[in-house]
């Protein structure tokens, strides 16, 4: 079973990020203050879950969320600040949207930057501990895959609803032939070969 809280008697908000590891579009992050004492033993890290069992799990967090906000970094910036720096200010922006201001945070990972004054936690695999990471969890990638899904609309080539960006064999072959678009992160390894870059090709 998740655990309710991290802080004991705080407003504590759980956040975490999906798409660090994608060639290709922005990175997501979510905030979630959940009600104390909250349970719910159908949450869990989003990895964990099926695409339905996701879908589902969303709607019930933004039902019984006291507060919840989604941040968003794109592949721009993400090249000019990098994927980690893009993460945390995905993080930041998230924690930026609540309508409730939290006490304190907790963050899947272990990497974090202070934000404002309040106290902070990293949790390594905290989306399988805590209930209101793995429900930052969820929303986060939810939201990066119908974002994912709508792009694939505009460059069906990728196979991007299926591989949602991420470096699949497929992914890199249609980088090879048909080159890049101005949603994939220069910044990244595309080809896996070391070649940084290439020109996009319309």
């Amino acid at each position: 079973m998740l655990k309710s809280h991290y802080y004991e008697g705080l407003v504590e908000a759980g956040c975490d990020e999906a798409g660090r590891g994608c060639l290709a579009g922005a990175v997501y992050a979510a905030a979630v203050i959940l009600p104390p004492d909250y349970q719910n033993e159908l949450l869990n890290d989003s990895k964990q879950l099926s695409e339905r069992q996701r879908y589902q799990l969303r709607d019930i967090v933004e039902r019984d969320a006291i507060s919840w906000a989604v941040g968003i970094v794109g592949p721009e910036e993400i090249d000019k600040i990098n994927i980690l720096n893009a993460s945390i200010l995905a993080m930041h922006r998230a924690l930026d949207g609540l309508q409730v201001r939290p006490e304190a945070v907790i963050v899947d990972g272990n990497r974090f930057k202070k934000y404002g004054q309040l106290p902070h936690t990293t949790i390594v695999k905290g989306d399988g501990k805590y209930l209101s990471i793995a429900a930052a969890s969820i929303l986060a990638k939810t939201y990066r895959d119908d974002y994912m899904n709508k792009l694939a609309e505009e460059y069906p080539q990728y196979d991007w609803q299926q591989n949602k960006g991420y470096p699949t064999r497929k992914h890199r072959e249609a980088i090879r032939q048909y080159g890049t678009t101005p949603y994939h992160r220069m910044s990244y390894n595309l080809l896996g070969t070391g070649e940084l870059s290439l020109d996009f090709k319309e």
